[in-house]
């Protein structure tokens, strides 16, 4: 059941998703990293740099520095895939429990050139992306994945208000 959320708790519920996410991410092996994933065209590898340096051009956003595309630019992880993406994941978190994060204008370029977004709105957009790719994960190692009640509820409130329809077929 979809309810409102107090959005001084964004902060905390997307830690929580992030770190199911990271729990999950660990359990991985390295010839884990060839599997395919649910991400159409993306082999775990794949899916996991994309993860990290979103954490990275999160973070970045949340301190100020959205804009510089540079942050955002998927590498490779190097020789140690999950600890590269748990330091990633810890980046964002503190970033986001930053006093006034929710009250900061984030440039979050990858959503349509010079956008920039409330705080509270792009933790919701991130929240909602490690949900999803911390389920897409676990799918591909053929585990499960927890995600609190309160998480969920709050992801699913984001999803739905997001556009529906040809518009999310357009570049």
């Amino acid at each position: 059941m979809h309810m409102l959320i107090n959005v001084t708790d964004l902060p905390d519920l997307d830690r929580r998703a992030v770190e199911a996410g990271v729990a999950v991410v660990a359990r991985l092996r390295p010839d884990d990293l060839e599997r395919p994933t649910p991400c159409t065209d993306w082999t775990l590898a794949e899916l996991l740099a994309h993860m990290t340096f979103q954490h990275v051009g999160f973070a970045a956003a949340a301190e100020g520095h959205g804009a510089d595309m540079d942050l955002w630019r998927v590498r490779p992880l190097g020789t140690y895939p999950v600890g590269t993406y748990r330091a990633a994941a810890e980046r964002v978190t503190a970033a986001f429990g930053a006093d006034g994060v929710l009250d900061r204008s984030f440039a979050l370029p990858e959503f349509g050139g010079g956008a920039e977004f409330p705080g509270r709105q792009a933790i919701g957009f991130h929240l909602v992306d490690y949900v999803a790719h911390g389920w897409d994960v676990a799918c591909t190692l053929g585990v499960g994945i927890e995600f609190d009640a309160d998480v969920l509820d709050a992801a699913l409130g984001f999803a739905t208000a997001v556009p529906d329809g040809e518009v999310r077929l357009r570049p």
